[in-house]
């Protein structure tokens, strides 16, 4: 029998991964304060989870300033969003599976 979820990222698993990541995939870029309002996390959570997902090389980090106060922006790699894609097509392809039990009592 197949693995069925061989294919599934462990990097996205937790939900504020999961959130940066989706975040991204549809808007350019996100600074520090719009994921953390979106996402209901702290600072903490934010900055530990982007840390993560930089150091796979999904996404960049690009810090500035604004009218002198710093800015940190995120933006999605190329790698990153394959790696998103096809996490998200194993999540489909698990859901959509019928899997058939055998040797349980019913």
């Amino acid at each position: 029998m197949e693995n069925i979820i061989s294919n599934i990222n462990k990097a996205f698993d937790h939900r504020v991964r999961l959130g940066i990541m989706s975040v991204l995939m549809v808007n350019e870029f996100a600074d520090f304060k719009t994921l953390k309002d979106l996402l209901g996390a702290t600072d903490g959570n934010i900055a530990s989870h982007t840390k993560a997902l930089e150091k796979k090389g999904y996404i960049v980090v690009q810090k500035s300033f604004i009218n002198r106060k710093p800015n940190t922006r995120y933006l999605t790699t190329v790698t990153g969003k394959k790696a998103f894609k096809k996490h998200l097509e194993a999540l489909e392809k698990l859901l959509n599976t019928d899997i058939m039990l055998t040797g349980t009592d019913k």
